[in-house]
């Protein structure tokens, strides 16, 4: 018999999935749920388990950090989220599988015998620590993962137009004219942001190279989607160039 832990901060979520796989397999057993990182990653360190169902939008700690705290992975990891992207397809190509939520009840059983396929192999830690370096990569190409006002935020980088700064916040504008305020520095958000999409263009400016419309060479201003001007300084010009 398999033994499950499943992680997720809706108890509405582990219900439905903990219904689900005692429906389904007859091979695998839930010994344990949370819905509180901590708490979860206590017993993960201290009891032995086969497979690991992982929530990643979760509000204290995401299912990434979870799993850099945990002392063993000696276990087979399944993907819970309601993102359906790129990254997670290139995950579900190799031994790890993920689940879309709502659940399909087809995808389950498809996941189940992965997770019976993944015990059936060796090297499975290190495959695992390979596998999760990638997904982790991946993912947060496409979401970049904000936390403010006690949640986590995820935007993917088409859906940032500018950031500003204000002090000890910073204030992220979206394409759909949307003001978000974080408690982080300018170049706290800098350090988040890929380098190849994203440019500080000021000190109090940083923009995505993707929205720009035009460079207004003699005002020192580009212009971006939604006809937002931002001033270029002198000492970010070259640069700023230099990227195109």
């Amino acid at each position: 018999m398999l033994k499950a832990v499943i992680v997720d901060d809706e108890p509405k979520a582990i219900q439905g999935l903990t219904w689900e796989l005692s429906n389904f397999s007859d091979d695998l057993e839930v010994v344990e749920t949370f819905t509180e990182a901590e708490k979860a990653i206590e017993y993960l360190n201290s009891h032995s388990l086969d497979c690991l169902f992982l929530d990643i939008e979760m509000p204290t700690m995401d299912g990434f950090q979870l799993l850099e705290k945990l002392d063993k992975k000696d276990f087979a990891v399944v993907i819970t989220t309601a993102y359906n992207e790129y990254a997670i397809k290139a995950l579900k190509n190799q031994a790890i599988d993920y689940l879309l939520k709502p659940i399909d009840s087809d995808d389950l059983e498809e996941t189940l015998n992965r997770i019976k396929a993944y015990h059936s192999k060796t090297n499975n830690s290190n495959k695992f620590a390979q596998i999760l370096s990638s997904f982790n990569k991946r993912f947060n190409r496409r979401k970049i993962t904000f936390n403010t006002d006690g949640k986590l935020i995820f935007l993917e980088e088409s859906e940032i137009l500018f950031v500003e700064s204000d002090g000890n916040y910073s204030s992220i504008y979206t394409t759909n004219n949307k003001k978000i305020v974080i408690t982080k520095k300018l170049k706290e958000v800098n350090a988040l942001l890929p380098e190849d999409h994203f440019f500080r263009i000021h000190n109090s400016y940083i923009i995505n190279l993707n929205k720009i419309k035009e460079f207004l060479k003699s005002d020192g201003y580009v212009v971006l989607e939604n006809n937002h001007k931002i001033p270029v300084s002198r000492q970010k010009k070259s640069d700023f160039l230099d990227k195109f």
